[in-house]
C-alpha cells in the first residue's frame, strides 16, 4: 500500500509548507467534481492528517487511514501541535444557526466585531439568502444544511484544502477538523471552513461569504477549476 508521502506525492523529507500545497494540488487532483473518485479523495485526506499530525514514519508502507508505526529508529518527529477535533470526533448535536451574509454587512457598513451586529440584520429585512436562521442535523456540515435550505454558499474543493467557503463564528462552538489547511492565526479569528465544520452547541452565529477578508483570501483556489463549484468568484 501507498505510503502518505507517496499519495501525496512528497519526499519524505517535506515540511509543513510543501506537505499544504501537495494537499491543495492533490485535492484539485482527486476530487469528484474533477472526474476523481471518492475513494482517491479520501485517501489523499487521510494521508495529508497523518502528515500533519506527525503520526507516520519515513519508511515502511502505510496506507490511506492506517498510520505507520511510531518509536522505532526510523520514525519521524511529531508534525506540529496537538491535533485538531474533527466534526465527527466531536458531540455534534442538531444545532440552531443564525447566519448572516458579510458582503451585506460590509455593504452597510457594520462592523463584524458590533456586539449588536445581528440585531441590525434582523431589522433591516434582509432577503433569507443574506440572513435568516436553520438546523444544521447531527453529521451534517454548515454547507450541507445551507444547501439543504436551498441555498448556493460558495465553495470550491469541499476538502479543507482551500479558504472559498470560510465562515467566521459569532457565537458558539464550531471545532476545526485536522484535515484543513486553516493557519492558526485564522482559527483563533473564529474562522472555520463551512464544508467539514458544524456547531457542537445547540445554538451558533455564524457569517458566511468572508473569503475576501484579509489572510482568508490568501487561500482560496479558483472556483473555476471545479465543474459543480458554486461562487461568486
Amino acid at each position: 500500500m501507498a505510503s502518505p508521502f507517496e499519495i501525496l506525492g512528497l519526499d519524505p523529507s517535506a515540511d509543513d509548507d510543501e506537505i499544504i500545497e501537495a494537499y491543495r494540488r492533490r485535492v484539485k487532483e482527486v476530487h469528484p467534481d474533477q472526474g476523481g473518485s471518492k475513494e482517491a479523495f479520501t485517501a489523499v485526506r487521510d494521508a495529508y492528517e497523518q502528515l500533519m499530525s506527525g503520526d507516520v514514519t519515513t519508511s515502511g508502507p502505510a496506507g490511506p487511514g492506517e498510520p505507520g508505526e511510531t518509536g522505532g529508529p526510523n520514525a519521524t518527529a511529531t508534525r506540529g501541535g496537538p491535533r485538531a477535533q474533527s466534526t465527527d470526533e466531536a458531540q455534534q448535536i442538531e444545532s440552531h444557526v443564525e447566519y448572516l451574509n458579510y458582503m451585506v454587512a460590509e455593504d452597510n457598513g457594520w462592523e463584524l466585531g458590533d456586539e449588536n451586529l445581528f440585531g441590525k440584520a434582523a431589522r433591516a429585512g434582509l432577503s433569507d439568502e443574506d440572513h435568516g436562521e436553520f438546523t444544521v442535523l447531527p453529521h451534517e456540515s454548515l454547507l450541507e444544511a445551507a444547501e439543504r435550505r436551498g441555498f448556493a454558499w460558495p465553495f470550491a474543493c469541499r476538502g479543507g484544502a482551500c479558504t472559498n467557503c470560510a465562515v467566521m463564528v459569532v457565537e458558539g462552538d464550531i471545532p476545526t477538523p485536522s484535515w484543513q489547511i486553516l493557519p492558526e492565526d485564522l482559527t483563533d479569528r473564529g474562522i472555520r471552513l463551512s464544508c467539514n465544520s458544524a456547531p457542537v452547541t445547540p445554538e451558533a452565529k455564524i457569517i458566511y461569504n468572508v473569503k475576501h477578508l484579509p489572510g482568508v483570501d490568501e487561500l482560496r483556489l479558483p472556483a473555476t477549476r471545479f465543474k459543480k463549484a458554486r461562487s461568486d468568484d
